[in-house]
């Protein structure tokens, strides 16, 4: 088994460890020994995903582990349109590993450099009020759980609620089925929309849309808005994206970003530029080449679920706070909105939701400006999404997740010695 010890950073640096000893396993049998092994000296051990995560989920205290050396599909079943993949797959890998067959998945985000464990335990989500996160479409887990016995679970066992969004605390999760749909294509369009009629058509276009999704830009009443719409596979006119629209979403962005960090003054003008050259034009290709785009720019970022009906009354006061010129931040605030699931720490509590995520980029102050719209979502009951930046507490997650003590027993049932529960999930949870 391949290790190294090393200084850990998540993706975004907002966390970081001077030295873990990191393992990549490469079998169901190297985990299970690790995890015993990781006991015995009475460690912690902490699966990684891809580190692309903004809060210390994925932070190891002593031990992390990798699965970048358990990759692929490993079974797809026709009948059931259920595809099985090792857990460390990279959501990139799967789109072309499902087109083979003739399959894709349902809904992704817009980053897809994530590892599927990781994705599906901290409920990362795309967009679309039909549709929800990454993890509602699990159907299956196997695991290694805390005394390193493999164990699979289905969507009929009441361990299910509790995994939904594990959060790395259950066990290593080394497979992962999940459901799939016929391959498909999305027509992507981005156009130019004011605030205001936003408020007045976002119900409109979230019906009319199987994907919609916004990017306000602070203190400015234009804003971009992004559709896609599936195209079956065999009309599809695939445009790939063009090289200029990546060189402005990052080479741009990244000028752009620097300047403001040099000059935190010269913010309002760069978002006042940025809803100005908004891009307005339509491509299609195949679902997983229009999801996802190259995210370069590094940044901070938290995000929030609020019940969908306070779309409208948080983007008009959000729209009135910004443009005071509270905080010196240029980064748009993206919205998007999420079909209601269960699963005990989901943050949409099976209601439809609205999601709304702020972007600071690396180097810049966040905590006051995160710390203000934590306060501020508060009484549009705001619950903030696990894999970003957060101020969670115990008493917190009592208030917000009326079954956290079922979470927490499913948690001792597979971890009686708390071998996954790292010095950040203590913070959270006890």
């Amino acid at each position: 088994m391949f290790s190294i010890e090393e200084r850990w950073s998540n993706w975004a640096g907002t966390f970081t460890t001077p030295k873990a000893m990191i393992y990549e396993p490469a079998s169901i049998e190297e985990v299970s020994l690790l995890i015993k092994q990781v006991t015995q000296k009475q460690q912690t051990i902490r699966a990684m995903g891809a580190r692309h995560s903004f809060s210390g989920v994925a932070k190891p205290d002593d031990v992390g582990v990798s699965l970048t050396r358990m990759r692929g599909l490993i079974q797809l079943d026709k009948l059931k349109q259920e595809a099985t993949f090792w857990a460390g797959t990279h959501l990139y890998e799967i789109g072309p590993l499902l087109e083979e067959y003739g399959y894709g998945l349902a809904n992704m985000g817009d980053i897809d450099v994530q590892s599927l464990a990781g994705a599906t335990s901290t409920g990362t989500h795309g967009t679309g009020i039909t549709l929800g996160s990454l993890s509602s479409q699990v159907t299956r887990w196997g695991l290694v759980d805390g005394e390193g016995n493999y164990r699979e679970v289905t969507r009929e066992d009441p361990l299910a609620q509790s995994l939904h969004i594990g959060l790395g605390l259950f066990g290593i999760v080394v497979q992962i089925t999940i459901k799939v749909v016929p391959v498909y294509g999305l027509a992507y369009e981005s156009s130019r929309i004011t605030v205001q009629d936003t408020l007045a058509q976002f119900q409109s276009i979230i019906e009319t849309n199987r994907h919609a999704e916004w990017y306000y830009f602070p203190g400015q009443s234009q804003m971009q808005l992004k559709v896609m719409n599936a195209v079956p596979y065999e009309q599809l006119e695939r445009q790939p994206t063009k090289p200029f629209d990546n060189f402005i979403e990052n080479q741009v962005l990244q000028g752009m970003s620097s300047l403001c960090k040099r000059m935190p003054q010269t913010t309002s003008l760069v978002s006042k530029i940025s809803a100005k050259a908004v891009p307005i034009g339509a491509r299609q290709d195949i679902s997983y080449r229009i999801f996802a785009s190259p995210r370069q720019v590094k940044f901070a970022e938290c995000e929030y679920a609020m019940p969908l009906h306070y779309f409208e009354a948080f983007l008009e006061e959000l729209h009135f706070t910004m443009s005071r010129e509270l905080f010196h931040v240029h980064f748009p605030i993206e919205c998007r909105t999420q079909k209601g699931e269960a699963g005990i720490l989901s943050p949409t509590q099976q209601q439809d939701s609205a999601f709304f995520a702020f972007h600071m980029y690396k180097g810049m102050p966040y905590k006051r400006y995160f710390r203000y719209m934590d306060h501020l979502l508060q009484k549009y009951g705001g619950r903030a999404h696990f894999g970003k930046m957060n101020r969670y507490t115990q008493c917190e997650l009592k208030k917000q997740y009326s079954d956290i003590d079922i979470f927490l027993t499913h948690q001792q049932q597979c971890d009686p010695n708390s071998v996954f529960m790292t010095e950040y999930m203590r913070k959270i949870l006890i």
